[in-house]
């Protein structure tokens, strides 16, 4: 279980990380996309703290200690900070690979946590790939072409 806890560790800190990035642009972005985008990143960061939160629950259900501190989190997490001098494109940009990003871990995450009998955690993984695919596709779908 010890791999498992180590992969929910690293999605919540990039969970975390992406959650915080969201924030920052839906303060930060400009141009004629504003209010649309800025919309769409408080649905989005909304959605995320609740992710946050049932995922450092799991780690702990399992037997784990959620990390919980800016030290930790950034030891783990690979999501680069937001840059809020971007473009609002730029940001829709961003945001939309850090979410396919987080897919591709879930998915590893996911073939873990089966090869344990982990049922709850496939549950959630499975919920948080859903939650990110329709993010990513929400953010492309908002691009400027």
């Amino acid at each position: 279980m010890s791999d498992v806890f180590k992969k929910l560790s690293i999605l919540l800190a990039d969970t975390y990380a992406i959650y915080l990035k969201t924030q920052n642009y839906h303060w930060h972005v400009k141009g004629s996309q504003f209010k649309a985008l800025h919309g769409l990143f408080e649905m989005q960061y909304t959605e995320l703290a609740q992710a946050v939160d049932e995922i450092a629950e799991r780690i702990l259900i399992i037997g784990g200690k959620a990390p919980a501190t800016f030290r930790e989190f950034d030891s783990l997490k690979r999501i680069k900070d937001g840059d809020s001098n971007r473009s609002a494109n730029e940001m829709v940009t961003e945001l939309a690979e850090d979410h396919g990003t987080l897919v591709k871990d879930l998915n590893q995450s996911i073939r873990l946590a089966q090869e344990n009998q982990d049922e709850g955690t496939v549950a959630l993984l499975s919920e948080r790939i859903a939650a990110h695919e329709k993010a990513r596709w929400m953010l492309n779908s908002s691009r400027e072409v």
